[in-house]
C-alpha cells in the first residue's frame, strides 16, 4: 500500500498543489470516520494520556513525515535524495528500540538491515537524480526522518489498541490540523478536479490512509518495531516495479538487482527464524 502510493499520487499531483492534495486527503479522511462515528458510536479513548498518544502519533505520522516530505520538495531536494534520507528510518529504529521499548535487535537482524538499506540505496541511485540537498530542503527532509522514526516509536512504547474509527478520526484530524498552516502559508488552494485526481485521493485514502496507515501500527504494536520497520527498505523497490509497470517508467537492471537484495535483507531482519546457522 505505502510503495503504490506513490504511484496513485503521480496521477494526482498535475491537478493540484501537494500540500493542498496532503490536506484534502487528511480532511476528506476526517469527514467519513466523523460520520462512521456518528452510526456506529465507538468507545473512546479511556483517558486524557490516551487521547494525547493517539494525537501525537497522527501528528508524528501525518504531519510530521508526509507534510515535511511535500516541503522538502517544494524546497526543490531531488526525490532521490529525499528517499536516501528517508531509508535510514529502520537503522535508526533498530538503534533506538532496544533503550525505547527493551526489544532485542540481533545480529541476524542487524544483517538484514543492512542489506536492506544497500538494496534500497541500490534503486534509488539506479531510477533516481541525486543532488546536494539545500540547507531548507535537508532540513525538511530530517523532519520528515523523525516523524515517521518517532511516529513509529511512539506508538511501539505508549500504543493502545482502538476502535479503528476511534484513532484515525483523532489521528489524521491531528495530522489536518498539523499541516493546514503550511498549506496556507505556501500554497494557493487552487485545485483542477478531473477524474484523475478523484481517482487518486480516492486510492490514497482508502489505500494509503485508511489501510496501509492501519496495519503499520497495527504491526507495530503486535510485533517488534525494529523489524516492521524493515519493511520499509521495501517500499522503494516496489513503488519503482509499479511505476515501471503502471507508468512505463524505466526500470534499470541494477534496480532490479536492488531489488532481489532489499527482499533478501528484510526476510533476514523479518524472519523469526535464524536463517544462517
Amino acid at each position: 500500500m505505502w510503495s503504490t502510493g506513490y504511484v496513485a499520487a503521480k496521477f494526482g499531483l498535475g491537478f493540484i498543489e501537494p500540500l493542498t492534495f496532503l490536506a484534502l486527503r487528511f480532511a476528506c479522511v476526517v469527514v467519513i470516520m466523523a460520520a462512521l462515528f456518528l452510526v456506529l458510536r465507538p468507545p473512546l479513548p479511556k483517558s486524557r494520556a490516551e487521547w494525547t498518544h493517539l494525537a501525537i502519533v497522527g501528528f508524528l505520522l501525518q504531519s510530521m513525515y508526509f507534510g515535511m516530505c511535500y516541503m522538502s520538495f517544494n524546497a526543490g531536494l531531488a526525490v532521490g535524495t529525499l528517499a536516501l534520507i528517508l531509508s535510514l528510518q529502520p537503522i535508526l529504529v533498530g538503534l533506538i528500540a532496544p533503550r525505547w521499548s527493551g526489544e532485542t535487535v540481533g545480529w541476524q537482524r542487524w544483517i538484514g538491515l543492512l542489506l536492506g538499506l544497500t538494496g534500497a540505496v541500490i534503486v534509488i541511485l539506479a531510477r533516481s537524480e541525486i543532488a546536494v540537498p539545500s540547507a531548507l530542503g535537508f532540513l525538511f527532509a530530517a523532519l520528515a526522518l523523525f516523524g515517521i522514526t518517532g511516529g513509529s516509536l511512539w506508538e511501539k512504547r505508549y500504543g493502545v489498541s482502538h476502535h479503528p474509527v476511534t484513532s484515525n478520526l483523532v489521528a489524521f484530524a491531528a495530522g489536518f490540523i498539523g499541516v493546514l498552516p503550511f498549506v496556507v502559508a505556501f500554497e494557493s488552494l487552487q485545485i483542477t478536479w478531473t477524474w484523475q485526481l478523484a481517482a487518486s485521493l480516492t486510492y490514497l485514502i482508502i489505500g494509503s490512509s485508511l489501510i496501509g496507515v492501519g496495519l503499520l501500527l497495527a504491526m507495530i504494536r503486535a510485533g517488534d518495531v525494529s523489524r516492521v520497520s524493515a519493511l520499509f527498505f521495501l517500499v522503494p523497490p516496489m513503488a519503482a516495479a509499479f511505476a515501471w509497470l503502471v507508468l512505463d517508467e524505466v526500470m534499470p537492471p541494477a534496480a532490479w538487482f536492488g531489488m532481489v537484495v532489499a527482499g533478501a535483507g528484510v526476510f533476514m531482519a523479518t524472519s523469526t527464524k535464524k536463517v544462517i546457522a
